[in-house]
């Protein structure tokens, strides 16, 4: 009452900012406490009963895990998480939908270059997401041949995905000096290379070189993209074409397609209107899926995401031993 005496607003209208434990109980918090019907009596807007049932659901689950999880993030600004803010926030949105705690821990890929592998030791999935600069980037190629060696879920986002090629190129497919151009312009084996030519949602043509402004390089927004019919991939979108947004200037050098095919690699996801590479995986790994594009940007807490839900599945799996499949005389030698 004090508060609406002295700023002249009616008692019905002041509002606690209660702390909460988690950001996601703040709008159950302000709906207990009236504000969105106060909001509809005040514009004078027609609306119909509130439906909550699906955020509490949410919340709730978040809450309540069944299971803890630990993810590492291999990245190169660990020391400031917020860089990958929206990419913690999708996992966490993941936790929800699997009722699972996720725990991430942001690893310096450059402390893997240092300290060696032991680092990722009692990591239930790896991580690698996307940047830029050679910084960090042979730590980062340690960590994705660790995940799928030893066969833990791996996820790689846009260059993550990238050095996934690189790592199956040098340890699988007899090309120990493959590599991306932005790293070694000079690489006899550029798997990756800066994409120079490419089709807009909307028809128009963009064509670009390494003279132009590095701004103007990015293939950017949301792009088409065809799912190879019974991929794992397809299968966890359950759709044959998905739109998902991008933000990167190299690409996979297609000109490796049939080589690394022909060793295992798969590539289950091309751009609907130029054939360019989005999605890899690997059939005889139980979750190893790279993608150009970055899926954190389309995620919400109502829906999540299915690659990061199937990803957290995955490792939900591996923390339990369900995922454990015999290995191949190849891969004991």
């Amino acid at each position: 009452k004090k508060i609406a005496l002295f700023t002249n607003v009616s008692a019905d209208a002041v509002i606690s900012a209660r702390d909460v434990a988690n950001i996601y109980r703040v709008p159950l918090e302000y709906h207990q406490q009236g504000v969105d019907q106060l909001i509809i009596e005040r514009l004078g807007i027609e609306a119909g009963s509130l439906e909550f049932s699906q955020w509490e659901s949410f919340v709730s689950n978040f809450e309540n895990p069944e299971i803890e999880v630990n993810v590492a993030l291999v990245g190169k600004y660990v020391d400031l998480p917020d860089a990958y803010k929206s990419l913690n926030e999708a996992l966490q949105h993941a936790a929800a939908h699997t009722r699972t705690r996720v725990n991430t821990h942001f690893i310096d890929a450059e402390e893997i270059e240092r300290k060696g592998l032991q680092v990722l030791d009692g990591m239930d999935a790896i991580l690698v997401p996307g940047g830029f600069g050679t910084r960090g980037s042979e730590g980062k190629i340690s960590a994705i041949r660790y995940a799928r060696e030893q066969r833990i879920p791996f996820l790689g986002i846009c260059l993550g995905m990238q050095l996934a090629v690189v790592e199956y190129a040098r340890n699988r497919a007899d090309m120990p000096a493959a590599h991306s151009t932005e790293f070694d312009a000079e690489t006899p084996e550029p798997v990756i290379a800066m994409i120079t030519e490419w089709t807009n949602r909307d028809g128009s043509r963009e064509t670009r070189d390494g003279k132009t402004d590095l701004g103007g390089t990015m293939r950017l927004g949301g792009q088409r993209c065809r799912l190879q019919e019974g991929s794992q991939v397809a299968a966890i979108y359950q759709r044959e074409e998905i739109v998902e947004r991008h933000r990167h200037r190299y690409e996979f050098n297609p000109g490796y397609l049939r080589t690394l095919e022909e060793h295992g690699l798969r590539f289950t996801g091309r751009s609907v209107l130029d054939s360019l590479v989005e999605v890899i995986e690997i059939p005889d790994h139980p979750w190893f899926l790279g993608c150009q594009y970055h899926p954190e940007f389309t995620s919400n807490p109502r829906d999540g995401h299915p690659l990061f839900i199937s990803y957290i599945a995955a490792a939900r799996a591996f923390q339990t031993g369900d995922a454990v499949k015999e290995q191949t005389e190849e891969q004991r030698s």
